[in-house]
């Protein structure tokens, strides 16, 4: 899993109670670029990029790529959750005990508001500590961006600290699956 440790991918589907968190598929090539393209998706990300880029850049997203899972609804992908390898030269790498691994998810603007950011990166957190156990996995965003930023509280992270990037103040997390004894 490009450097997160010894994990085979991909996993077997993993399935919540409205969701299925799976590998990208031949399929998922319309929504990936209507995601990636989506103005309202991308005001936190610097802003959509052109379709015809697009076209040509979702080939290579849609094959196999450790850590991306497509979200599924009912048979059609409605946003995508990755964990990745976390830059240690990035902004926000503040202490190297940290963690490698960071989460990022991004929906398509008409699946806003009904939890399945929660349910997803919940079930792909549940995943990532099972599958790596007691690695913690850090998040970035902008504080400007209140979705982001409760979906953030909601699923366990803690801040680590405030920073200026992109022009805009960044919030940087950590969430590990290993309770602190006290």
């Amino acid at each position: 899993m490009n450097g997160l440790g010894p994990v085979a991918w991909p996993p077997a589907p993993i399935r919540t109670e409205r969701l299925v968190l799976r590998e990208p598929e031949a399929r998922d090539h319309a929504a990936f670029i209507e995601l990636l393209a989506s103005p309202e998706a991308h005001t936190y990300l610097g802003g959509p990029r052109p379709r015809d880029e697009l076209e040509r850049a979702v080939l290579e997203i849609s094959r196999r790529r450790p850590g991306l899972f497509v979200i599924d609804l009912g048979g059609a992908m409605i946003g995508m959750v990755k964990l990745d390898r976390h830059d240690a030269e990035s902004p926000g790498h503040v202490r190297p005990d940290v963690g490698d691994a960071e989460l990022g998810y991004l929906f398509l603007p008409e699946v806003w508001g009904r939890g399945y950011g929660a349910e997803a990166c919940a079930a792909a957190l549940d995943w990532f500590a099972d599958a790596l156990p007691g690695k913690p996995v850090v998040l970035r965003t902008q504080t400007a961006n209140e979705r982001s930023m409760r979906l953030a509280a909601k699923l366990g992270f803690t801040e680590v600290e405030r920073f200026e990037d992109y022009g805009a103040e960044q919030w940087f997390g950590v969430w590990s699956s290993v309770t602190p004894s006290g």
